[in-house]
């Protein structure tokens, strides 16, 4: 028999009135064998996950490879506005993970109800965050380049371009938590099929805007804001569809609600937090960086960009993971949950490896490729046994990070990055104060991703992350 909820849409959480069979006890890490049953579905969720997880941020990549054959400018003006572009996006994808989770939850309970009613308050929470992030842009967005250290004319032409692209990316923004809610359904293939489309519009609209029509930079911002409507207004249709009763002549109720929104808003908050930590973290290793010279920041970059390349395909994995823990949770299959979580473990820390040992054997081919600076290259190869040191284990994290996510563990994840920065960051100042140099800046993240294993290890470890219920307290 199916347990009665809150008129709301609301279940009373196990934590508050029934024991947990997660929350006695210590459950040892599960070793899957070579083969799980679980490996089909990871497949299935992840790799349209990483298609969408790539074609995202292609918004950008293409407006720079375009607005790089301008002259003048452009493409500085255009650095400039897209790193307060990607630092609000990479901040609001939170609701997405928040959205996620929960619905997983509400489909492993068969909660049919309450989905149609998340499924409307999705869209007011994408809606209500994305407009605060397009508004940011706007107001912060001089104070911002100039911080950056963006002036003239340039400062000038971000600033125009940053007002232009706003709203663009509040639908961005909302189509993220419209993604949060079909993926938890389980439906990884038609948000990849609506981001491929928005972004096909920006791929044509860019030649044409740019340089038949001669709008120069502008014209690659009202591409951007084109494709990006596009693909904001496709998600609402899909999830102003999903909110429909079932029932004939019902009426659907897209009010506000209050308490959804409420356990929504505060499970983004959290990992609000913990994205502020690790963003502010790496903002400060490349503050240090370039305090060293600009080598070493070069080589920064490139350990960086080769790092965030694998986090892609990584995070891929933990959305699957967020979905296949949370619809387990959600319908009280306690060990399914840990079964799935510690193949998951397994999957991505035997990719880190993997792509760790690439990278050792394949690295003046790989810096070859990146620079031909021999200056560049020497710093490089300062950091690289660290960053190939460092892939297992960071593998290990993103895991962890995607299973607790899925159970809805953000409280803890805010405090374990917060706890991590605050342990990492001294050491990488203190270094650098030694003339460590990139060295230094790399053994700092290194001890900061270290911090984050042993913290989110220790709560994996401890089982008290699966909570079962359509609701987690």
């Amino acid at each position: 028999m199916r347990r009665a909820t809150h008129p709301t849409g609301v279940e009373p959480s196990v934590g508050r009135g029934e024991a947990s069979p997660a929350r006695t006890g210590h459950h040892p890490v599960p070793v899957p064998s070579l083969r799980s049953p679980h490996d089909r579905e990871i497949a299935r969720l992840a790799l349209p996950a990483l298609g969408a997880l790539a074609a995202e941020p292609s918004y950008l990549l293409v407006d720079t490879a375009m607005v790089g054959r301008l002259a003048g400018d452009s493409l500085a003006a255009l650095g400039l506005a897209a790193s307060v572009l990607a630092t609000l996006a990479g901040l609001a994808v939170v609701v997405a993970y928040a959205t996620t989770a929960a619905v997983a939850r509400l489909s492993g309970a068969g909660h049919d109800d309450d989905l149609r009613r998340v499924a409307t308050q999705a869209l007011w929470l994408g809606g209500g965050t994305g407009l605060l992030a397009a508004v940011l842009a706007v107001v912060l967005g001089p104070t911002w380049i100039a911080a950056l250290g963006g002036e003239g004319d340039t400062a000038d032409d971000a600033v125009r371009y940053l007002r232009i692209a706003a709203p663009g990316l509040g639908c961005a923004v909302l189509g993220l938590a419209a993604q949060g809610w079909l993926r938890g359904t389980g439906d990884l293939r038609t948000p990849l099929l609506v981001v491929l489309v928005g972004n096909a519009v920006n791929v044509v609209l860019n030649p044409l805007l740019i340089h038949v029509a001669g709008w120069g930079l502008t014209g690659s911002a009202i591409a951007t804001l084109t494709g990006q409507t596009v693909m904001g207004a496709w998600f609402v249709a899909l999830l102003w569809r999903a909110g429909r009763p079932t029932v004939p002549g019902e009426r659907a109720d897209r009010r506000p609600s209050g308490l959804l929104l409420r356990r929504l808003g505060r499970t983004g908050l959290l990992l609000l937090v913990r994205t502020g930590a690790l963003l502010l973290t790496f903002a400060v290793a490349a503050g240090i960086a370039a305090r060293s010279g600009e080598p070493a920041l070069a080589a920064h970059q490139i350990g960086w960009q080769l790092f965030v390349f694998l986090a892609l395909t990584l995070d891929a994995i933990a959305i699957a993971g967020q979905v296949l823990i949370g619809r387990a949770l959600g319908g009280s299959r306690v060990d399914e949950a840990r079964s799935a979580a510690g193949r998951m473990v397994v999957l991505t820390v035997v990719l880190g490896t993997l792509v760790g040992l690439v990278l050792l054997v394949a690295r003046d081919p790989i810096l070859s490729a990146f620079t031909p600076d021999g200056a560049v290259r020497a710093q490089a190869r300062e950091m690289w046994p660290l960053l190939v040191l460092m892939l297992p284990f960071a593998a290990a994290v993103f895991a962890f990070d995607g299973i607790l996510i899925g159970a809805g563990d953000a409280g803890f994840l805010a405090v374990a990055m917060v706890a991590a920065a605050v342990v990492g960051l001294p050491v990488m100042l203190a270094l650098h104060d030694a003339g460590e140099g990139i060295a230094g800046v790399w053994t700092g993240i290194v001890v900061v991703m270290a911090a984050r294993l042993a913290g989110t290890a220790w709560r994996f470890r401890g089982g008290r992350w699966a909570r079962a219920g359509a609701w987690r307290g």
